[in-house]
């Protein structure tokens, strides 16, 4: 009788923690990325033909142009994302390209980082509380935090970042959203030899400003985290584009662009070989705010003045997402329907009334 009783009990464990692997399996992870300030221009027609060859942003124009140019937008912007181009277009979704009519704007007025972000990160634009780049708590409840909240997902979503502003705008002390963002090193009793490589590593390199480290660091950073702890949600912003633009550094603004386009890929690939996330992963890309065109030094910069600030994009692929390449229809997204699409992507209603609406082509609506 008593043998009986101990193999009941040790049937229904093996049960119970099967279930839970098979639940923790079916559940759809979301690998959410930012470029700040990559403007669509280059995304969907490569480096630009009036700031190329212009030696007031580019150092050495022959080789940025062997790197880089071709004579057909196509050629262009596959040269420069070769991820996008090659993979993405034939396995996901890329919005925002105005030239085709598929128009993607922030619904905030500020058209900089922090309330960029902020619009993105929670649905709502909030011009109010949100007009600065100050390292202010947000107020708002991202939908990291809301998700994080939820018990199914407590300990598993994590946010990386460039800019050292980000621990304020996910509110890290509020939400207890790990954050690793700015010169932060990596922490805890359990690191990685890589980590510890990496947080020596990021002492002896300076980077070029002060508030934003290299974004090779973020991603690894990222990379070892997912490795180690395999968050279900993580998001991870990256920052060179912006900056090298802010710097009038055409050049290293593409190169920026390229790498980055490459540590996607390096995302993607660590995702199809890792059990608990292959074909079971969505990754949405999109950025914070867009950039000037005309006058040309408006490319620099970016905010309420300069035209064309407010145009963004987005980008997405992975499991159940419909392949439909790069849109060429007229259709009009918006930045604040972001949060909500990543809540649904995960099979949660986002609870916040004002967000914007579920982007539909993206994660259908079940009629």
């Amino acid at each position: 009788m008593k043998q009986n009783i101990i193999y009941s009990i040790f049937f229904a464990l093996l049960l119970f923690g099967s279930r839970g692997k098979a639940q923790e399996k079916s559940t759809t992870k979301v690998i959410w990325i930012t470029l700040d300030g990559l403007r669509w221009q280059e995304l969907y027609s490569g480096a630009d033909s009036l700031l190329v060859a212009n030696k007031t942003y580019v150092k050495d124009t022959t080789k940025l142009k062997s790197d880089f140019w071709r004579s057909n937008p196509k050629d262009r912007r596959e040269a420069l994302l070769p991820f996008f181009w090659k993979n993405i277009s034939k396995m996901g979704q890329l919005h925002g390209n105005r030239n085709l009519g598929s128009k993607v704007d922030l619904t905030n007025t500020m058209w900089f980082s922090y309330p960029g972000y902020n619009e993105i990160l929670t649905g709502v634009a909030d011009d109010k509380n949100i007009h600065s780049n100050d390292k202010i708590n947000n107020p708002n409840k991202t939908v990291l935090e809301i998700i994080h909240e939820m018990p199914e997902y407590k300990g598993k979503v994590a946010a990386f970042g460039s800019w050292d502003v980000f621990p304020f705008i996910v509110n890290e002390e509020r939400s207890q959203v790990p954050v690793n963002a700015g010169f932060e090193a990596a922490k805890g009793v359990n690191l990685s030899e890589r980590e510890v490589f990496l947080n020596q590593l990021q002492e002896q390199i300076p980077s070029p400003w002060s508030s934003v480290r290299l974004d090779a660091f973020t991603h690894h950073y990222a990379l070892e985290y997912m490795k180690k702890t395999h968050p279900e949600l993580v998001y991870i912003a990256y920052g060179e584009t912006d900056d090298f633009a802010h710097d009038g550094d055409y050049e290293a603004y593409l190169n920026a662009a390229h790498n980055t386009d490459n540590l996607i890929k390096e995302l993607w690939e660590f995702t199809q070989q890792d059990s608990f996330y292959k074909d079971n992963t969505v990754f949405i890309i999109s950025t914070d705010h867009g950039r000037g065109t005309n006058p040309l030094d408006t490319w620099k910069s970016h905010g309420k003045k300069v035209k064309g600030a407010g145009q963004v994009w987005i980008v997405t692929f992975g499991k159940g997402i419909t392949p439909i390449g790069e849109v060429s229809t007229e259709e009009q997204l918006y930045s604040n329907q972001i949060a909500a699409t990543v809540s649904a992507i995960i099979g949660k209603k986002y609870p916040v009334e004002k967000a914007g609406k579920v982007i539909d082509v993206i994660v259908p609506i079940k009629k």
